[in-house]
């Protein structure tokens, strides 16, 4: 089963939609509450079902350090390790390893950081963030992204973009080249929509809009459909 949306009303500028997954379906706009490490802190599993919710975050970088990509996926996937039947999205890891800011070193190859928990040296790319997110087995994965600080100049916005579209095509390749390891029919992979235009051209299946700077902690990942 492929991923499909459809736009059932609109108002102005507004619209209400349906996003259709393997694993259910999300009436958009939608709340998605975040499992960072396969599980909503505070909330048990029987009340996000009775709440109705119908979307669920994880977070690759997390999930990566602990308990492990390989663990995750001789499990069953993030489906199966959590018990979580309705969808899933999973974030790039981009944010998480901005916000380490001293212990991470940008180039364009990708990002080489050290963990939060141990000060063990990891290397993200977006080819890495790819695997790992086909690995961990989400309905719905983001490509890896640089999250620019907050404050920043026009010229270093510039060029945090144009480094996040480039990441975008790599990790669109990389994707179509690997997406038949996911257990799935097909799952999508949704860039960080810096620049509408060109985002689009790199021609992913959904667009989220981009986070700046610490004061985007409350990520959205609301879909702009390029459709």
């Amino acid at each position: 089963m492929s991923i499909d949306f459809q736009i059932e009303a609109r108002s102005g500028p507004a619209r209400a939609g349906r996003l259709i997954t393997p694993h259910g379906e999300v009436e958009t706009p939608v709340f998605m509450p975040v499992g960072t490490l396969a599980s909503v802190k505070g909330v048990p599993q029987d009340i996000l079902e009775e709440l109705g919710v119908q979307i669920l975050l994880g977070n690759t970088y997390h999930l990566y350090l602990r308990p492990g990509v390989e663990q995750v996926r001789k499990l069953g996937g993030l489906h199966r390790f959590m018990s979580w039947p309705r969808a899933i999205l999973t974030d790039s890891g981009g944010f998480q390893v901005f916000s380490l800011t001293d212990l991470r070193k940008v180039t364009e190859e990708g990002v080489t950081f050290r963990s939060h928990l141990d000060g063990s040296s990891h290397f993200f790319s977006p080819e890495s963030a790819m695997d790992a997110q086909i690995g961990l087995g989400a309905d719905i994965i983001m490509a890896f992204d640089e999250c620019t600080e907050y404050p920043a100049d026009r010229e270093r916005m510039r060029q945090s973009m144009e480094l996040t579209l480039r990441w975008a095509e790599r990790s669109k390749k990389h994707f179509e080249e690997h997406k038949s390891e996911v257990p799935w029919a097909k799952n999508h992979v949704v860039p960080d929509a810096s620049s509408g235009e060109r985002a689009t051209r790199a021609g992913a299946d959904e667009y989220g809009p981009s986070h700046v700077g610490e004061g985007a902690r409350a990520r959205q990942l609301i879909f702009q459909s390029a459709k």
